[in-house]
């Protein structure tokens, strides 16, 4: 047997970490076993589909590189393979077709109530505490022979039975049981004749061959109706594995005030895909070893469902951060430079200065410092800017004085304009380094200076560096500013 899994997003908003974390399952488990990977858009809830949302989770999809193999495949809704169409709204006569099998065989059943009777009911449940269910005022188990009449203007809704259990192995939580008889009659088709989740989901699995459904433990509870749906149509069920839900570090529901956001604002921050994926994949499973760093290939190869634990999976932006920044330090020159690019525009860098040489230079300042690509305009955007802007108190190190620091700084600029001759790091860092032992200083008096006075920041890159790439002239200049800007003070 081919595995066969899928992804089946509704375009209601912006595509989040737990539906994404989902996607990643599937496809991982599908690259695992040399299977396919199907997309499909579960639209038939009209009312809160969202404008660009579609277009959103595809992006993040290709983003990712979680690529379905088959179903839709671009934003022009493109779809691959024979089983489509992959959009639910454009298998309506499917869906109608099962129902209408259905209720012929009495294993359905249309529903007259009105909305209001139906609110009636939910309220009074809620007064005497009892389970929300429908009450089965309109419930027969006689065939209808006239279906067509129903569909399309009345609700359809599965009969379920009055007694006994269901079960199923679940993959991660293995054998889980209800209590069938607890279970009201479902709505499977509405009365505009769009299918509800249910009838869809089922209806669809079967006809796309789906093999295993990889998805969150909110649907264990939808599992009875499922299971009943397949076997009132005789089909034989796919294999299920409920992932845990995700959590914030306080334990609570994940949201925004987590550092959780859509997947797309990751991107949008300078996070790698690469390093978003491993991240994700360790949200609920391991490979079974002290591992946190594998590339995509690792997380294929390793990649089961035994290994997904029964617990909430814990959301840790500083987890994240942690994963990205050893991403970024993984980069060669050409990967650093390609994604520092857009960062480096945005920090109005002027690239008819520099070739892609001293640009990676510059970069490379900031790799082993940033968490991600949204932070490298603070590291390095000194670099070209005309005037440094900082406070003339920061020039003094602790353990020095005003006075003390003009002599350090005036000693720099005669040494840098008069015996520097070159500014290469070894040779740079030797002849500075001579200066102050010949004027026995104390490293952090000459150094934190000479840090502030090229860099205006406390925590920058390596001074050396930062004068190798900026050159001796405007190194000078600088210093030169710094000690106008103390004199002044």
């Amino acid at each position: 047997m081919k595995v066969r899994t899928r992804f089946a997003p509704s375009p209601t908003g912006d595509p989040h970490i737990g539906n994404i974390r989902t996607a990643l399952f599937e496809w991982l488990f599908a690259r695992h076993n040399k299977g396919t990977f199907v997309l499909r858009i579960e639209d038939t809830d009209q009312s809160r589909l969202q404008e660009g949302s579609l277009e959103k989770i595809i992006e993040s999809l290709s983003w990712l590189g979680i690529l379905p193999d088959e179903g839709v495949l671009t934003h022009d809704l493109d779809e691959k393979g024979k089983r489509g169409p992959y959009i639910q709204s454009q298998r309506l006569e499917i869906y109608q077709s099962y129902t209408k099998q259905l209720l012929e065989k009495g294993l359905a059943y249309p529903c007259t109530c009105s909305p209001e009777r139906l609110a009636q009911l939910r309220e009074e449940q809620q007064k005497r505490k009892l389970p929300p269910g429908y009450d089965g005022q309109c419930k027969t188990e006689e065939p209808t022979h006239n279906a067509d009449e129903f569909i399309g203007s009345h609700a359809i809704r599965l009969t379920m039975p009055n007694h006994g259990h269901a079960s199923f192995q679940d993959l991660i939580r293995e054998e889980v049981t209800f209590d069938i008889s607890l279970e009201d009659d479902p709505v499977i088709l509405k009365s505009d004749g769009f299918p509800t989740y249910h009838l869809a989901s089922v209806v669809d699995d079967h006809e796309m061959d789906i093999t295993h459904v990889i998805r969150g433990e909110e649907w264990i509870s939808s599992a009875p109706k499922h299971l009943q749906l397949y076997n009132a149509l005789g089909w034989k069920p796919p294999r299920f594995a409920h992932v845990p839900m995700i959590l914030g570090p306080d334990k609570s529901k994940l949201s925004k005030r987590h550092g959780a956001q859509g997947v797309l604002e990751y991107r949008d921050q300078g996070y790698l895909p690469e390093a978003l994926k491993n991240f994700l994949a360790f949200l609920g499973w391991n490979p079974g070893d002290d591992k946190e760093i594998l590339t995509e290939k690792e997380l294929i190869k390793e990649f089961n469902i035994e290994n997904i634990q029964k617990s909430p999976a814990v959301f840790d932006l500083e987890k994240l951060n942690w994963i990205n920044h050893k991403y970024i330090q993984l980069l060669s020159d050409e990967e650093l430079l390609l994604n520092a690019k857009p960062w480096l525009k945005k920090a109005d860098c002027p690239f008819e200065n520099y070739s892609d040489e001293q640009l990676i230079l510059i970069v490379k300042l900031a790799q082993e410092r940033i968490q991600n690509f949204s932070q490298l305009a603070e590291y390095v955007s000194y670099i070209w800017k005309k005037e440094l802007e900082y406070d003339a108190s920061l020039l003094v190190h602790k353990k020095s004085t005003k006075e003390d620091t003009l002599v350090v700084l005036n000693g720099l600029k005669e040494l840098f304009e008069s015996t520097i001759d070159s500014i290469e790091i070894e040779r740079l860092t030797e002849q500075v380094e001579s200066w102050r032992e010949s004027k026995s200083l104390d490293r952090g008096t000459v150094l934190w200076p000479l840090r502030i006075a090229v860099t205006g920041l406390k925590n920058s890159p390596g001074v050396y560096e930062t004068i190798q790439i900026i050159e001796k002239n405007k190194a000078v200049s600088r210093i030169q500013k710094a000690i106008d800007l103390l004199e002044a003070l």
